[in-house]
């Protein structure tokens, strides 16, 4: 652990004050495919029992019309968290008649790219600008990889925290100025040391053939005739062969400072993209994407962590950055866990938490291009062979066993679980730190290893073996107590309210798509 760290905890626990570590706000975001009875691609619109994807809070969609994601509010608590979550899920059931949610990252019984259906959202002009957003992410991505699913954690440090975090750093900085900086360094760190998350957490390290479609590149081991392998990975969906792309591999953007980070995004979003271009951005009048330029909007910036601050209606996430900075992280490397009925539980979140504040409070150099690449490759790494006890990641220029870095990490994040602890009079972080100290020392017990095992112990295959677990997770909600009467009125109502936003908003439109997508361009 690093005298800095030590340092910082205890200044801010001689501070006098509580919940300085506490008291953050935590959200979550998954996403889940939405499958037939017989666990293929649900062809179905989005259910309207579940209200309109472009204006419920709780309930939307991703990519694809199948493609559901369930919003919590920031909460106060893992646990508050992680209750909305099983009710939204819960809810959904309910609406789903004999529908499925898949219960793995990687998807399965995958139709061919172009039938996987786009999400709708309406014919209003800003509902049709997700809706070509999205086509334009399937001609250059291909749709297959749209269909991965995961799960986003969205944290903020207490309110508290900063103002005393900053006198004690001897910071004169404007407050948003000083926060952001602060954000962006555990974003650095976090890139440099991510990685721990895909071993830990990572639970993707088989997939259908189908998913492949009929790529020749992938030279993959067969643990079944249908299903691919990598006997030492951890999460495909992280890997080369999920979220990734050639164009984006060499789009650098920095994380050094807000306005770096602004100006790079913005860069991309206007530059010129030859590979894009080809594919046309208005064919027989139709749009095929929202621009031809290396990113269409922000959002198309892949990355396992963003800064974020939300967007006030009709901001592009830039602009709201640029008016009050980096107001909370999200963290997007989480695979779905099939073990829990709910994809995570407490001890990833409550983990995921006190590494976060190990990061930002661990010292972060900027980031030159060399050493931002070496993140990319390291989480490459991990993702593929993150299991191998000889695996070697680069840090500061040399080579490190990843176990022995693991090792390092989980001693400073440790610290800072007993710091959070403190607060409460409990021993709930440490006990979720020591959690994955275990799968450390016994790579044998991570999500990842426990997916190979079942699927080698019970001779089945990953479709099998995921709608098998997709039955028994949709067992377990419907046999849960109904919900209570105030959520499920909250649910309700956010359902029934949506559709009348969405028909609100498609009656206020006043001009045309492209006048509307210039104007939006504009405002950047």
């Amino acid at each position: 652990m690093s005298k800095k760290l030590e340092e910082r905890l205890d200044r801010l626990a001689t501070s006098g004050e509580s919940g300085i570590l506490a008291g953050g706000l935590r959200g979550i975001e998954k996403e889940s495919l939405r499958v037939s009875a017989d666990g293929s691609f649900s062809m179905r619109p989005h259910p309207a029992a579940l209200g309109s994807a472009l204006t419920n809070e709780f309930i939307t969609t991703d990519f694809s019309e199948a493609l559901l994601e369930f919003v919590t509010p920031a909460c106060t608590s893992t646990w508050e968290a992680l209750r909305f979550l099983c009710d939204i899920h819960q809810f959904t059931y309910d609406r789903l008649d004999d529908e499925l949610l898949w219960v793995t990252s990687m998807p399965c019984s995958i139709p061919a790219g172009r039938q996987i259906p786009l999400a709708r959202y309406g014919d209003s002009n800003v509902g049709r600008m997700k809706t070509i957003y999205r086509n334009g992410l399937g001609y250059r991505y291909g749709r297959n990889m749209q269909a991965i699913a995961g799960i986003h954690f969205n944290y903020s440090l207490p309110r508290i925290f900063w103002p005393l975090y900053q006198q004690q750093e001897e910071n004169y900085d404007l407050t948003d100025v000083f926060r952001s900086n602060a954000y962006l360094g555990l974003i650095r760190n976090f890139r440099r040391m991510g990685w721990i998350v895909l071993y830990l957490f990572g639970a993707s390290p088989a997939l259908c053939r189908s998913f492949t479609g009929e790529s020749s590149r992938l030279a993959m081991p067969e643990l079944t005739p249908d299903t691919l392998y990598e006997p030492y990975g951890t999460s495909l969906r992280m890997s080369d062969l999920g979220y990734s792309n050639n164009t984006q591999a060499n789009l650098n953007i920095s994380l050094n400072n807000l306005a770096e980070y602004i100006r790079d995004l913005s860069n991309a979003i206007n530059t010129p993209e030859p590979a894009y271009e080809k594919i046309g951005l208005k064919v027989n009048g139709e749009y095929r994407q929202l621009s031809t330029n290396v990113l269409q909007i922000e959002n198309e910036y892949y990355s396992s962590i963003r800064p974020k601050r939300v967007a006030r209606s009709g901001e592009r996430p830039t602009a709201a950055l640029r008016r009050g900075g980096i107001d909370y992280v999200e963290v997007r490397s989480l695979d779905i866990n099939v073990f829990d009925p709910v994809g995570i539980n407490q001890n990833v979140m409550r983990f995921i938490e006190a590494f976060l504040a190990y990061c930002l409070l661990s010292d972060s150099p900027p980031f030159d291009d060399d050493s931002l690449d070496v993140t990319g490759e390291n989480q490459k790494l991990a993702a593929k062979h993150g299991r191998d006890p000889d695996l070697e990641l680069i840090r500061r220029g040399k080579p490190v066993l990843l176990r022995e870095w693991a090792r390092e990490i989980l001693d400073g994040v440790r610290y800072v679980a007993g710091f959070i602890d403190s607060d409460g009079g409990t021993s709930d972080y440490v006990n979720a730190v020591d959690a994955q100290a275990e799968l450390v020392r016994d790579a044998e017990a991570t999500p990842s290893a426990r997916v190979l095992r079942e699927l080698e112990n019970t001779g089945t295959g990953f479709y099998e073996f995921a709608y098998n677990m997709a039955v028994g997770h949709k067992n377990y909600f419907q046999q849960l107590e109904p919900l209570a009467p105030e959520r499920q009125a909250l649910l309700d109502n956010a359902a029934e309210a949506s559709l009348q936003r969405q028909k609100d908003i498609e009656l206020a439109d006043s001009i045309t798509f492209d006048e509307y997508l210039a104007k939006y361009y504009a405002s950047g």
